[in-house]
């Protein structure tokens, strides 16, 4: 390997928190023009190695070089001038903003007479969006994006500059098959003009199909490092977790004849026009289709987030009039966000404090019973193989993974009958999900019906028992299970086909 084609080498890096060392001695040479897989399970070190490189953190020991120079990256204005862009895992946006202030943040354009220029600014950000192939309006404000479109304008926000490495932390999480397309059509474009890349996933099958190399952490020890070509997805996974995994996928259950939901012509004002579909007991309902097909929207009108202008609600046969969350959590319904972060837990509160947020009136007698609060959430830690020092810890210091499965504990404390799961595996490794499929398969044991929503066609097919596939707010198609395949879904959700 000739020097000049090494962009950054990391000598020694190790990191460590309170005294627990969460990276320990990584020595790589990452290559000009080259994309590099990162993997491994959640807490294996890698958001805290791509954190150092971009400035974020800085090493307790070690050193990192780039284009064969050492240097301090202090803090993300120096890996800026370096030329290190990250797409991050969870958004860095601001919702009051418009996309093009987003994506200029910092940067901004300006005219000969130092004003702002903002028709420039906004030209350049329909130039960025067209790339990704979406038609999200510059002026848009953030705040009115739904999740996928947001990791879009992050997608853009990173590429608007010359960027040497651009680090890709889970940029596909929320991505149809689509937009994963366009963006790798975009990955390669830019691995053709030298610049290299990091992508980080936990779909091994995005790691074979895009990355040249993957380095794989294992409690933030260094494992291997190889071409992608010498590994198979069960090679990589078996590093990862060190040991074989057994079927990812649970054997699915009967669900039972009757209905525990019925959703008759609902619709929502400019989102979601005359959806009609049964949940029935015991069942694991999907609900696909691409981005802006109104999966999400429906989630949250069905929990009063939305005020429905038309349409019935019937749970177990009796009509109910859903009009906030609350409502929802009465009538036992519980919903797991698919924005983490930004609805699903608070990153500032310990992880008992969490668990009990939704559900705190059954703690309260008057005052907080800590000691029951600290007895339940030890339960969920163990059931979900939550990775925390204690129930006391604060979210922030958690991986995503941890905060995914926080999340989930979060929803089923107030022991719901319904229960909406928005994504539930994004941002989590292939042992992490297996753990949440196998959990959801417990759930629905004991007689609890799941709705779905996921843009993993994987966990679509693996998972459920029937599939609901929209498109532009509608229902396009229902799908049992004999007819149920990764082409006939997206027939519908393309347009395709239609007709229930």
């Amino acid at each position: 390997m000739k020097p000049d084609q090494v962009l950054v080498k990391t000598v020694g890096i190790s990191k460590s928190f309170s005294g627990v060392t969460v990276l320990d001695n990584i020595n790589v040479e990452i290559l000009q023009g080259e994309i590099l897989g990162i993997i491994g399970e959640n807490g294996a070190g890698k958001s805290t190695f791509i954190k150092i490189l971009n400035g974020t953190y800085t090493p307790s020991e070690g050193r990192v070089f780039f284009a064969g120079s050492p240097v301090h990256i202090r803090d993300t204005s120096v890996a800026k001038r370096l030329g290190i862009s990250t797409i991050p895992q969870e958004f860095n946006l601001i919702n009051h903003l418009s996309v093009y202030e987003n994506i200029f943040l910092g940067k901004e354009l300006v005219k000969g007479n130092r004003l702002l220029d903002k028709q420039q600014m906004k030209e350049k950000t329909s130039e960025l969006l067209r790339e990704l192939d979406t038609d999200i309006p510059p002026d848009a404000k953030l705040q009115d994006l739904s999740v996928a479109q947001k990791q879009m304008v992050e997608i853009a926000k990173a590429i608007a500059y010359d960027s040497r490495l651009l680090i890709m932390d889970e940029p596909t999480t929320v991505l149809t098959q689509h937009e994963i397309d366009i963006l790798f059509n975009l990955m390669q474009r830019l691995k053709e003009k030298g610049v290299t890349i990091i992508y980080i996933s936990h779909k091994l099958r995005e790691v074979k199909r895009i990355c040249d190399r993957v380095i794989i952490l294992r409690d933030g020890q260094f494992i291997s490092l190889d071409p992608t070509d010498a590994l198979d997805e069960q090679e990589m996974a078996r590093r990862m977790v060190g040991r074989e995994l057994t079927q990812i996928f649970p054997p699915k259950i009967q669900p039972q004849a009757n209905a525990v939901l019925q959703v008759r012509n609902l619709s929502v004002s400019g989102l979601l026009h005359d959806i009609s579909f049964d949940l029935r007991k015991g069942e694991i309902l999907g609900f696909s289709g691409l981005i802006g097909a109104g999966r999400t929207e429906l989630a949250e009108a069905l929990i009063g987030i939305h005020p429905i202008t038309s349409g019935q609600i019937m749970i177990n046969g009796k009509t109910q009039v859903i009009s906030s969350p609350i409502d929802a959590v009465n009538n036992g319904i519980a919903y797991l966000s698919e924005d983490r972060q930004g609805t699903g837990v608070l990153t500032s509160f310990d992880v008992a404090s969490n668990v009990t947020l939704v559900s705190l009136n059954e703690y309260c007698k008057p005052l907080i019973d800590r000691k029951k609060e600290k007895a339940q959430t030890e339960e969920y830690i163990k059931a979900f193989n939550i990775r925390t020092p204690s129930t006391r810890t604060l979210l922030e210091y958690l991986s995503g993974g941890n905060q995914q499965k926080v999340s989930l504990a979060k929803s089923l404390d107030p022991k719901p009958e319904i229960f909406i799961i928005d994504e539930p595996t994004r941002g989590i490794d292939v042992n992490a999900k297996k753990e949440v499929y196998y959990f959801i398969h417990e759930l629905v044991k004991t007689g609890i019906s799941c709705i779905l929503i996921s843009s993993e066609m994987e966990e679509i097919l693996g998972l459920c028992n029937r599939v609901v596939v929209m498109r532009e707010g509608r229902v396009t198609g229902i799908l049992e299970a004999d007819e149920m395949s990764e082409a006939e879904i997206m027939f519908y959700a393309t347009g395709l086909k239609e007709g229930a």
